[in-house]
């Protein structure tokens, strides 16, 4: 089982999602609960499709941290 990073945005209607290690797979949804789910789906689509077509699957290489900054208001 491989792990892909996955980068969720929140826009002014919805939410983004994408996936750094998978170039071309992105969603969007109203909530993030349905973003998460459509990224999952997508993950597994994608890499289907790839596979179908002879493609290397690439490794997950991405990580992500949350750094948080103090800052006075």
């Amino acid at each position: 089982m491989s792990k892909y990073t996955v980068i969720y945005e929140k826009s002014t209607t919805g939410y983004g999602a994408y996936v750094p290690d998978l170039p071309g797979l992105g969603v969007v949804g109203k909530t993030l609960d349905d973003t998460k789910k459509l990224i999952r789906e997508g993950i597994e689509a994608h890499i289907q499709v790839m596979r179908e077509h002879g493609e290397i699957v690439p490794e997950p290489t991405s990580t992500a941290e949350v750094v948080e900054i103090p800052f006075s208001a």
